[in-house]
């Protein structure tokens, strides 16, 4: 059977609550999957950059999964996609990784480029690495992009073209926020065969406008309702809403990430949803919300409440 990209939508790399010990929250993490679910994202990323992957062994890695899946299943939930996150740093590691991704549940991995020796990692290198781990990989991968965590590693169009023909790569994120390259995408490799998604919601509308296939972004760890609404409302062709809908959206992503995007999120989610603590694990450090400019974050979550 060929490899299929995830559906087009809204995804979500999920938060991983934590409680003073530093252990899974797991009554928190329970909450959020289904608080997400219910805001009808179409997936949920396990692992992505937000879930602290790097802080966890193996075991915590596929019990996240494993807790995700789970939950959506037992909640009505089963259409909702588990991706996971299983970038490591040797071939070896993240082949194994994909094994435990498939075990847990997840349908799809997302596939960080290791970083540890950046003058190493040529484009000879980032592609055998790339296809090496999708020739072994039980289920789909597709090609994480986000410089900020790989020691400044971006790969081009022209890179992530090459992989796209490898039958078993299906999709891309790009946290890059790179629309052009996005568009080079978009209008070179066919969408059935490979989804090119954004990594942020600032620039969630600019990306539908260039054919992606939704977008991979924190933001709606605190609203997905709000970005299903810009969803329909650029279906519908009300692009002059969806303007203003994608300015809040912005807005609230860029104040988000000022605040400190993984316990920033926890800690927005834990004084207005009602659960999980702001507990992350080291060298992190919580953050308090007293002293930032968050009236946009606190608008759109208002929204969000609304809808």
């Amino acid at each position: 059977m060929p490899s299929v990209p995830p559906p087009s939508g809204v995804y979500v790399p999920a938060v991983l609550f934590f409680d003073q010990n530093e252990e899974f929250d797991e009554v928190a993490i329970i909450a959020h999957v289904l608080r997400l679910a219910q805001g009808g994202v179409t997936g949920i990323l396990v692992q992505g950059s937000n879930g602290e992957a790097q802080h966890l062994s193996h075991d915590e890695r596929k019990h996240a999964i494993a807790l995700t899946r789970q939950t959506l299943d037992a909640n009505g939930f089963q259409n909702v996609l588990v991706i996971a996150g299983t970038g490591a740093q040797s071939t070896k590691e993240t082949k194994k990784l994909c094994v435990d991704a498939k075990e847990a549940g997840a349908t799809h991995v997302l596939v960080l480029t290791p970083s540890v020796w950046p003058p190493q990692m040529t484009k000879a290198n980032i592609i055998r690495f790339h296809q090496e781990v999708a020739d072994a990989s039980p289920i789909p991968t597709m090609i994480y992009n986000f410089p900020t965590v790989t020691a400044g590693i971006d790969l081009d169009s022209d890179t992530i073209a090459t992989l796209a023909a490898h039958p078993n790569i299906v999709g891309t994120k790009l946290s890059c926020g790179n629309i052009g390259k996005l568009q080079r995408l978009t209008s070179s490799v066919p969408a059935s065969e490979f989804a090119t998604f954004p990594g942020k919601s600032d620039v969630f509308l600019q990306g539908l406008i260039s054919g992606s296939a939704g977008v991979i972004g924190a933001l709606p760890n605190v609203a997905p309702k709000a970005h299903l609404q810009l969803i329909k409302l650029y279906k519908e062709g009300k692009l002059e809403e969806a303007a203003k809908l994608q300015a809040l959206l912005g807005h609230a992503d860029w104040q988000l990430g000022k605040v400190g995007s993984i316990a920033g999120i926890k800690a927005v989610v834990a004084k207005h949803f009602g659960y999980g603590q702001t507990f992350v694990r080291g060298p992190l450090g919580a953050v308090e919300l007293q002293g930032f400019a968050i009236d946009k974050l606190e608008e759109l979550i208002a929204l969000e409440k609304s809808l």
